[in-house]
């Protein structure tokens, strides 16, 4: 198999009604303990990278890590994704070191912390899918800042994350907005803003109705149903991961994360991307802590990192199969970026039409 664009990938998911996780990655650990699970149940993949993330790790060595994932996992379509690209250069320079997608996230300033206005979120949006498309390379926008209803704050993931206080408006995408959004800018999929937020303390109660907002999802997809749509902040912070942080030494609060069964509900109304960190960080810090306390003497790296390999596996397995993306890996034949490249420049690709119907 071989790299696949968000867009393909996405087209395909809508066709069969299923959504794909995105998980974010820093290092080698984390790529084969997704690409295990993917294996496992026969399940397309996006990994992403934030900016923090390529400069963690190194472009170049992301770049190779994902050659030799592709390689040592053939059957497995693998769309690499620039998560949250606060500027052109961002973008740019992601797809040269071989991303088949990227996320211009307009709905801050270059910054990263300041909202921007709707005018330079669709400007600077447009400006990217032209260049990425041009290549064959999918494009995800942002409208809405990404923001907890229930605080009122956003919360900085890898230095990116809306600074201060956050008006509701601000917090929850405006479905006739959102149409015109994607119209302006060719965008190839949408992140919405719906009360999520980065990080683990997302709420301090189960959400409802009130800090947890469904409903834009539901009224965007009406409004536009061959769009697909993103959430963004999806983790699901489970109870068991926090159980075993805290009972090896960890002082998590109390906290809770998106409902698997309402991601379930998102997916019923077009949401086909969703992504996932802070479970993962979790799951694998959760092992770390537990090998750290039965074996105090312990000082091999790979004690510690094989456990939190295999939990990291499980997690995402468990998210592969509750979002209907197991079993389609086969199903897919990834069509190449140049083709993707001759499909957007002849208007085949326009934001309401599938790569599988205009095959």
């Amino acid at each position: 198999m071989a790299r696949i664009t968000l867009r393909q990938l996405l087209d395909h998911a809508a066709e069969r009604g299923y959504a794909v996780p995105a998980f974010n990655i820093n290092n080698m650990e984390q790529g084969l303990a997704i690409m295990d699970a993917a294996s496992a149940c026969d399940a397309p993949v996006i990994i992403q990278a934030s900016r923090g993330a390529r400069s963690y790790a190194n472009d170049i060595m992301l770049s190779r890590m994902m050659d030799a994932l592709v390689e040592i996992y053939p059957d497995i379509p693998l769309c690499i994704h620039q998560d949250h690209g606060n500027n052109e250069a961002t973008c740019l320079t992601a797809i040269r070191h071989g991303f088949t997608s990227v996320m211009m996230d307009g709905s801050l300033m270059a910054d990263g912390k300041t909202p921007a206005s709707y005018d330079y979120n669709v400007e600077i949006t447009a400006t990217v899918a032209e260049m990425a498309h041009a290549v064959g390379a999918s494009v995800e926008g942002e409208l809405g800042v990404l923001g907890s209803l229930e605080s009122g704050h956003g919360e900085a993931e890898d230095g990116h994350g809306a600074a201060g206080a956050l008006t509701q408006e601000q917090m929850l995408t405006d479905p006739d907005q959102a149409v015109d959004f994607v119209l302006q800018t060719r965008v190839d999929a949408l992140a919405i803003a719906c009360g999520t937020s980065h990080g683990a303390y997302k709420f301090s109660r189960k959400p409802d109705g009130d800090i947890l907002a469904m409903h834009v999802i539901e009224a965007i997809h009406e409004r536009l149903p061959n769009t697909h749509l993103v959430m963004h902040g999806s983790s699901s912070v489970p109870q068991e991961l926090q159980d075993i942080i805290n009972a090896n030494g960890g002082e998590m609060p109390q906290t809770f994360g998106v409902p698997v069964e309402e991601i379930v509900r998102g997916i019923r109304h077009g949401v086909r991307k969703v992504n996932i960190d802070t479970d993962c960080r979790m799951a694998m810090a959760g092992q770390f802590r537990k090998v750290a306390t039965a074996s105090p003497a312990e000082f091999d790296p790979r004690k510690f990192l094989k456990p939190a390999m295999d939990a990291m596996r499980d997690l995402c397995r468990a998210r592969f199969e509750a979002f209907g993306t197991a079993g389609n890996a086969g199903r897919i034949k990834v069509i190449p970026m140049d083709e993707m490249a001759k499909r957007h420049a002849g208007g085949l690709l326009d934001p309401q039409m599938s790569a599988a119907r205009a095959a």
